[in-house]
């Protein structure tokens, strides 16, 4: 209810609340920080011991989901529609801090969704300006330098100070400041939305008869990202693999996504982004039960088969 009474919020009081926008980029900057304040550079060295599930889910969720994107989009709005950058903008932000709590959760590999999160995060500067530009070039304004700078500044350097941060303390930082600074990220977080929000909010008749077909596209992108990270992870028969890399490929940082969009794109760019707020975090607990179903029944098989081949022996 948090996020969507956020959005809401940021919606309904813009007059007031769009002044306070420049912050955006100061709140990420510390939400990034608290995230890596909780990484441990061995957990990510861990991580690399198996380096091909890792580009596999790297080259989907930053290859295949920003190509999809464009295709459906195209196909949905016409390839000029700023929907369709949207809906690239999406796929190619970085993985979403929140899939380590679901990882958790759900029986993933933290060390795995951490290295994951990671990676994505710190080559995002080359990934995000790069992969617009290849995709659309002349056909929409940007300032590739700009995009660049601003992800070094608010993603890069934060996190690699927060792990640094965590590993001069030997990890004692991460038990004597994460809880606050888990408490005020998530208040950074939905303060982050509402702003954003607000900066939309004079651009929302803009959508006119737009949003339904929006919603369900970006309902269905949400849900290849998770379908897709589910398949590249079926070579190496691992559950719990499986469970991370789904959810690494489905949960992407909107707010990154927003910030970028509102900041360097059109308006109705950032719209997509902004609706996924409403779709990513409900689609993850869907997926998780989604989940659940099909390995329980790959269990109660393999279960069986056992049964089988003593009952034979």
């Amino acid at each position: 209810m948090l996020t969507p009474g956020a959005l809401l919020l940021g919606f309904l009081c813009s007059d007031a609340l769009i002044g306070g926008v420049p912050l955006v980029p100061w709140m990420f900057a510390y939400i990034t920080f608290a995230m890596g304040l909780g990484i441990r550079a061995r957990e990510v060295k861990l991580a690399f011991t198996r380096p091909l599930p890792m580009l596999a889910a790297i080259a989907v969720a930053h290859v295949f989901m920003p190509l999809a994107a464009w295709g459906a989009g195209s196909a949905l709005f016409g390839a000029e529609s700023p929907y369709v950058v949207g809906f690239v903008l999406l796929m190619l932000s970085p993985l979403g801090i929140s899939s380590l709590m679901w990882v958790g959760v759900s029986g993933g590999l933290p060390a795995a969704i951490t290295a994951l999160v990671t990676v994505s995060s710190l080559v995002s500067p080359l990934i995000v300006p790069f992969g617009l530009d290849l995709m659309f070039g002349a056909a929409i304004e940007m300032d590739t330098r700009g995009i660049m700078l601003d992800l070094l500044l608010i993603v890069v350097l934060p996190t690699a100070a927060g792990i640094a941060l965590n590993e001069a303390s030997r990890g004692r930082a991460t038990a004597v400041l994460q809880p606050g600074a888990a408490f005020m990220s998530k208040l950074a977080f939905l303060a982050v939305i509402t702003l954003n929000a607000a900066a939309i909010g004079p651009h929302i008749h803009l959508l006119g008869d737009a949003i339904p077909a929006l919603i369900p596209a970006v309902v269905a992108l949400v849900a290849i990202g998770y379908a897709a990270g589910y398949a590249v992870s079926l070579p190496w028969r691992s559950a719990e693999l499986t469970t991370t890399l789904a959810y690494g490929c489905g949960i992407r940082n909107i707010s990154l996504g927003i910030v970028i969009g509102l900041g360097y794109l059109r308006p109705e760019a950032a719209v997509p982004v902004v609706l996924s707020i409403l779709i990513q975090q409900p689609g993850a607990a869907l997926f998780r039960s989604l989940l659940r179903r099909i390995q329980g029944r790959g269990a109660g098989r393999r279960l069986s088969g056992e049964v089988t081949i003593e009952r034979e022996g």
